[in-house]
Parts: structure tokens; C-alpha cells; sequence
């Protein structure tokens, strides 16, 4: 057989979808669903240790969906915050999903009954998965194994460390404590590349420093979120000059 000659497009095909039949979009997202899954289980031993019950740190996952905004919704409340400052700083962090929803409506195109469903699984995984892929329908199919397999992990995996962190009782006996604070900056600080995340970074982290003292618990990081907003628009404004 002649080694130069070009593969048909059956052979094309077979070496896209590999052996088990799976295209490499799938493979991805089912590889993310497995690794981002398995974190679930910490939000749902510091959920319990922030005050939550089992039922109200699963319905988190289940309704909130989105693991920084998650974060830092229990990491307000560990800290003694009200609701209303927890769910806001939850609800800064989910802004970028808003984001990804426009982007991916004018890359996906879906139709208008699947938008909501979509909307619930976009997230930082569904939305790289598929604006890794070159063909509409491997970034359709990336979108949807990284949406709904990280969403059946992350949900299990909260529910089985929820279960875990009741049993553990008193979460300042096992230095649980300030567990939120810490597992929030493990999320954060892979995504510090560049001189304007630093900066960004260590200005909100200043802000926080000199606002807890002033201010009732969960504001400061409302008011760091700020802070981050209008350093990022200096900088921005600066270039354009």
C-alpha cells in the first residue's frame, strides 16, 4: 500500500471519534466534568461549615451552578455576612456568565426553547470547551458534555461533602474555619496571567484589608468587587489615550 496516500474520509472520521466512538470535544468535557466534579466536594463540606444545612448548600449547586459565585456566597456567610451581601457578591462573580451567554448564543445559534436550559449550564467549563473547538458541531457537542457532566458531578460531589462535613461537627475544631477564604483563592490564582490581573488583584485585595474593619461583614468584598471594576477601567482609559 502506498504510505503517501491520503485517508479517506472514513478514516478521517474513525481517527476523530477515536476507538469508544467519542469525538475529542466529548472526551474533553467529560475529562472537566471528572476533575471540576470531584471540587464539588469541598463547596459542600464549607457550605455545611459556613451554617448551611445538607438541603440548603445542595440547593446552592443546584441553583446557583457556578463554583466562584458559590465560593464566595458561603465565604460571606462563614464570615458572619447577611444574606443580601452574600448573594450580592455571588451575583458580581456570575456577571462574566452573562458574558459567555451572548457569546455563545452567536456561536452556538440554539434554538429559543434550549436557551434557558443553556443559560443554566453556562459556565467558565461548557463555555472553553466549546470556543475550543473549530467545527460547529464539536463546539455544540462541547458545550454540552462540559455543561451537563460538570452539573451531575459538581451536584454529587456537593451532596457527598455536605453529608461529610455534618459529620465532622464544629468546623473551627478542624481548622475549617477560614476553608472558604482559602479554597476561593485556589479558583482565583491560576487565572492571575498578566500585569492586569495582578493589579487588579492585589488593589481588590488592599480594598478588602481596609474595609473590614469599617464596614458590616460581606461588604468589603462587594466593595473590592468595585474597586476592580474602576482600576480595570483606568487602565483600559489610560491605553485608549
Amino acid at each position: 500500500m502506498d504510505l503517501t496516500q491520503r485517508q479517506t474520509p472514513t478514516d478521517d472520521r474513525s481517527s476523530a471519534t477515536g476507538s469508544a466512538g467519542l469525538t475529542p470535544a466529548i472526551r474533553m468535557g467529560l475529562s472537566i466534568a471528572a476533575a471540576v466534579g470531584l471540587y464539588g466536594t469541598s463547596f459542600g463540606a464549607l457550605g455545611v461549615a459556613a451554617g448551611l444545612d445538607v438541603w440548603q448548600t445542595c440547593a446552592l449547586s443546584l441553583l446557583m451552578f457556578t463554583g466562584g459565585s458559590q465560593f464566595a456566597f458561603v465565604g460571606v456567610i462563614a464570615g458572619g455576612g447577611s444574606g443580601m451581601a452574600a448573594y450580592t457578591a455571588a451575583t458580581l462573580l456570575g456577571v462574566r456568565n452573562g458574558i459567555y451567554g451572548a457569546e455563545l448564543k452567536a456561536l452556538l445559534r440554539p434554538r429559543a426553547a434550549i436557551i434557558p436550559l443553556m443559560a443554566h449550564l453556562t459556565i467558565d467549563e461548557s463555555m472553553a470547551n466549546a470556543a475550543a473547538q473549530t467545527d460547529p458541531g464539536e463546539e455544540r457537542r462541547g458545550f454540552w458534555t462540559a455543561g451537563i457532566g460538570v452539573f451531575v458531578a459538581w451536584n454529587l460531589f456537593t451532596w457527598l461533602g455536605a453529608i461529610a462535613g455534618e459529620a465532622l461537627g464544629d468546623p473551627g475544631r478542624w481548622g475549617l474555619d477560614g476553608a472558604a477564604v482559602a479554597a476561593f483563592l485556589g479558583l482565583l490564582w491560576p487565572r492571575l496571567h498578566g500585569r492586569d490581573p495582578i493589579t487588579i488583584a492585589v488593589a481588590s485585595a488592599v480594598a478588602t484589608i481596609v474595609f473590614i474593619p469599617l464596614v458590616p461583614p460581606g461588604v468589603p468584598i462587594v466593595l473590592a468587587a468595585v474597586v476592580a471594576a474602576g482600576v480595570h477601567l483606568i487602565r483600559h482609559r489610560g491605553r485608549d489615550h
